[in-house]
């Protein structure tokens, strides 16, 4: 309208607004009404095929006909054709009122309307959304839109995003409403869009997926997303646009109201994840080789460490490299795998093997360097405590488990395979 050169403050000053009827996300319009020279008049604005339901005439040639069956039919068509072209559209209707209205409420305002015309706005999709579909699809996030635009409307945009491939996978809350819930339930893997929506029917998408077992993450911004962001396992709002009670409700509320953050997070998530366990196999993998060590040198009689060469080892050799471990980089493929079980333990994957037979390997290396410097030192292979043995023990074990933390960068990747090297994970060895 400024383009156009129409300035709402100057508009308000000739047409005085008087009264009005709030939108509503139920009947999916909302009417003003103003006053003019005298004459009062009534302004709707809302889904196109809402506002026709509530139209008698149509403005065609300068003056008010009554509406025909074609003039919907052509409405209707050309409604069709911009929601096709991703447009977002708007029915205009207005009504004279011969007095000031006695009732501000909807039903007595909106009704024996007359059609002015569309408007097709659109709503340009962020360029990096499509790479984030891309990424979510390809680490097995099911995006799932859930609008309440036109079905067209949603179908154009959701095909440019590559989020469905067949207009079977778009659903609209009417037809919704003739699905009862546990068909809803057995039939949700099958669509991908839902349109023209109530904020009672996200709320059943949503606990949908959650019965089929899906962790579900739902964003929003408006009052009406509130109930499905609080029934997801994860709520989203957004931080711009989003409204307080959307915000309060939300576990986590997007600075930038981007849908890339989201998958941003959801690699950092992961990456995180990633590291804890590394953490956790090399802490584990090194005290249990400690532990087995100074067991098997206990049953065979012979002092292999003191214990200021294991607080020494415990406080340097074991503390850094683990926390350096947490600040490793994401690797690859991060974003290619499936999602794990969230009944997983941390152990899984074979993690909790590979703590026994690491801490086994680095035992053995250790007990060998104690009897191999023994050896150099007296030329006897014999049980016996040696302090040059002492010193191999103790050397090969501290470095053995600086070797091992950059083994741990990668838990199935060579060391030479990863593109970048961990800065704090050099720092905590040479310290």
């Amino acid at each position: 309208a400024n383009q156009l050169g129409l300035s709402k403050t100057e508009l308000l000053k000739q047409a005085k607004r008087v009264g009005e009827a709030p939108f509503d996300s139920m009947r999916k319009m909302m009417s003003t009404v103003h006053e003019e020279d005298g004459t009062i008049i009534q302004y709707t604005k809302g889904a196109v095929d809402e506002v026709l339901k509530r139209c008698t005439h149509i403005y065609k040639n300068h003056q008010m006909v009554a509406m025909t069956k074609k003039d919907k039919e052509e409405i209707e068509a050309i409604n069709k054709q911009m929601a096709d072209d991703a447009l977002r559209v708007l029915g205009a209707a207005m009504r004279f009122h011969e007095q000031m209205p006695s009732s501000w409420n909807s039903e007595n305002l909106e009704k024996d309307l007359c059609f002015i015309g569309l408007c097709g706005m659109i709503d340009p999709i962020r360029e990096e959304v499509k790479y984030a579909i891309v990424e979510c699809q390809s680490a097995g996030i099911t995006p799932i839109m859930i609008t309440g635009d036109h079905k067209d409307t949603a179908i154009a945009i959701a095909k440019s995003l590559g989020i469905l491939t067949s207009e079977k996978e778009a659903l609209t809350g009417a037809e919704l409403n003739d699905i009862s819930q546990e068909e809803l339930k057995s039939k949700i893997t099958q669509y991908r869009v839902y349109a023209r929506v109530q904020p009672e029917h996200k709320v059943r998408i949503v606990n949908a997926w959650r019965a089929n077992g899906k962790v579900t993450a739902m964003t929003g911004d408006g009052v009406n997303d509130a109930p499905s962001i609080k029934n997801a396992d994860i709520g989203v709002g957004m931080g711009i646009t989003g409204t307080d009670v959307t915000k309060n409700v939300a576990d986590m509320v997007l600075a930038d109201d981007n849908f890339a953050t989201i998958v941003h997070a959801v690699a950092e998530g992961r990456r995180i994840y990633d590291n804890i366990r590394k953490s956790i196999q090399f802490l584990l993998s090194s005290n249990l080789a400690e532990v087995v060590t100074i067991f098997t040198a206990t049953m065979m009689s012979f002092t292999i460490l003191r214990p200021v060469h294991l607080l020494w080892i415990n406080l340097l050799t074991d503390t850094f490299p683990a926390l350096a471990l947490g600040m490793e980089e994401g690797e690859r493929d991060i974003m290619q795998r499936p999602p794990r079980d969230p009944k997983e333990s941390i152990f899984a994957q074979g993690l909790g093997w590979d703590v026994v037979m690491q801490g086994i390997v680095v035992t053995v290396l250790t007990l060998a360097a104690y009897f191999i410097g023994h050896y150099m030192e007296s030329g006897n292979w014999e049980v016996v405590t040696s302090a040059d043995g002492m010193t191999m023990a103790f050397l090969t074990l501290s470095m053995v488990e600086i070797a091992h933390s950059f083994n741990l960068r990668s838990r199935r990747k060579s060391l030479f395979s990863l593109p970048k090297q961990n800065k704090y994970l050099w720092m905590a060895g040479f310290a």
